[in-house]
């Protein structure tokens, strides 16, 4: 199933590893574990935060693509089931309207 990520990282967490090197494998090491289909990066509150759109298997799953952020970045985490035009449109062809 399709997951839409709203991630926003603690700042003194994410301060220290911009500051030591350690941000970029990171990153890298969960974009490469989530593969997600889009990833956007922003500020939100004064704070980083991304957006990210990733294949979620099944709920268990959750554990595994939300834990990086909360125990490695102190992150706070948002997951929103979600589709695209066409799953809506399959969706709404199964109501029969």
């Amino acid at each position: 199933m399709r997951a839409l990520l709203e991630v926003t990282l603690d700042t003194q967490t994410s301060n220290k590893l911009i500051t030591d090197g350690a941000i970029r494998p990171l990153f890298e090491q969960i974009m490469g574990q989530l593969k997600p289909e889009a990833a956007y990066f922003f500020n939100r509150g004064g704070r980083r935060a991304m957006v990210l759109v990733t294949d979620v298997p099944d709920e268990a799953a959750l554990v595994a693509t939300c834990e990086p952020f909360w125990l490695q970045l102190g992150a706070e985490v948002d997951v929103h089931l979600c589709m695209n035009a066409e799953e809506l449109a399959e969706g709404l062809a199964r109501r029969g309207r």
